[in-house]
């Protein structure tokens, strides 16, 4: 809310009506790509997986 208010503005109806991907859309046409939500790589999957088994060892 903070950014769709705040920072681009948006009057509350039309932040409302967004749906997750047209603000998406809007926060990289504002703020350029960014790798936050990459997938993570198989190391660094793999390493989760030892850390979080799904069922004890």
């Amino acid at each position: 809310m903070e950014t769709g208010l705040g920072m681009l503005g948006l009057a509350p109806a039309v932040f409302w009506s967004l749906t997750p991907r047209e603000l998406q859309a809007i926060l990289r046409g504002k703020f350029g790509v960014s790798s936050e939500g990459a997938a993570p790589t198989r190391v660094q999957l793999d390493a989760l997986m030892r850390q979080y088994p799904d069922r004890e060892a």
